[in-house]
């Protein structure tokens, strides 16, 4: 079946009209993870990866199209976008006018509500409805899968923003167009599973190191690489299973170990990538202590300090109380949507 836009709130007649349109995207968080590219050009991932889309955190993004223009102007949270933010952003514009066969310049004003450069995947959630938006707003009808694989090249995570639940994000086969057209996210089934995701803040600041400097320092000088990318690959197999029967413990285990051995991966890098903090560690304490009490709560981290713990619905809030000792803010999240284009009304 072919989409407009997913999970789009109007129906295709009451599409935006070319030139203008909004979009709402939230972040995801891996549980099998996402590190190490093996195109930089075509941001073609060395493994697949698996994620939760969560309901907290989105990102809404204007594109209006403005021929007058010389440059594109770009502004995030108010703020004009400058240097590399920037050039991310009009070089993804430039795919976008490429596929659409226009060269009018937009103007781009996104709202996050997730701490950017914290690990949180703002990136993520960002590029997502930037590709929803700017393909509207430039009167391209692309599919799900099309989306997918267009929001990748702007940041790899946001191909499974795209969708809602939890997704799987292809590594794709081959080089060059083929690799291109085979690395996309698509939704996945699972059974019957009350996740929530509890996210421990503990340093919301931008990172000292950035995940893609981060990233290729450990894929080009970590020696725990490789074997880390052939057990992700088996932790896939494991976690699909997990989530198709409806093991919620089986799905904590497989995360936090995926998620410990890629931070393993970065602290063997050469001058190691460290992104954990004290308090990151007074967290994972804590993670420990509430298994020891029955509580299936497990952890998972991206490049960042902050701790995201899975765990079932019912136990949510005694794991936000408990991590509070050690977290300066902690949020609830479940299940969230996929991207989709905002009604002009603001529905």
């Amino acid at each position: 079946m072919r989409l407009d836009h997913p999970a789009a709130p109007n129906s295709p007649h009451e599409r935006p009209a070319a030139g203008h349109a909004t979009a709402v995207a939230h972040p995801n968080i891996a549980l099998i993870k996402y590190w190490g590219k093996r195109d930089d050009h075509l941001i073609l991932p060395a493994s697949d990866s698996l994620s939760m889309t969560l309901d907290v955190f989105s990102t809404t993004t204007t594109v209006r199209l403005a021929p007058e223009a010389a440059a594109d102007q770009v502004t995030l949270n108010d703020t004009p976008a400058a240097d590399e933010p920037y050039r991310r952003v009009t070089a993804f514009l430039d795919l976008v006018r490429e596929r659409a066969r226009r060269a009018e310049r937009a103007v781009v004003d996104t709202r996050n509500t997730v701490p950017t450069g914290a690990g949180l995947a703002s990136s993520a959630s960002g590029f997502a409805a930037l590709a929803v938006a700017a393909t509207a707003a430039y009167g391209l009808r692309l599919d799900a899968t099309e989306l997918s694989r267009l929001a990748r090249r702007g940041s790899g995570s946001a191909s499974r923003s795209i969708f809602g639940g939890f997704a799987l994000w292809h590594a794709g086969r081959g080089t060059g167009a083929d690799a291109d057209l085979s690395s996309y996210a698509e939704p996945l089934p699972v059974g019957d599973l009350d996740a929530a995701l509890v996210i421990a803040i503990v340093d919301a600041g931008p990172k000292a190191v950035s995940s893609r400097v981060g990233m290729r320092r450990t894929v080009e000088t970590s020696p725990l690489y490789g074997p880390w990318v052939e057990s992700s690959r088996a932790d896939l197999t494991e976690m699909r299973a997990a989530l198709l029967r409806g093991d919620l413990e089986a799905v904590g285990e497989i995360a936090e170990r995926n998620a410990l051995g890629m931070h393993a991966t970065m602290l063997a890098a050469r001058p190691a990538v460290r992104y954990m903090a004290p308090a990151t560690l007074t967290v994972l304490d804590s993670i420990l202590r509430l298994r020891q009490d029955g509580v299936a709560a497990y952890a998972t981290m991206d490049a960042g300090p902050n701790v995201k713990v899975l765990c079932a619905g019912a136990d949510a809030d005694r794991v936000a109380r408990t991590l509070r000792s050690g977290a300066s803010r902690t949020y609830i999240a479940r299940l969230g949507p996929g991207a989709c284009l905002r009604a002009e009304d603001g529905r």
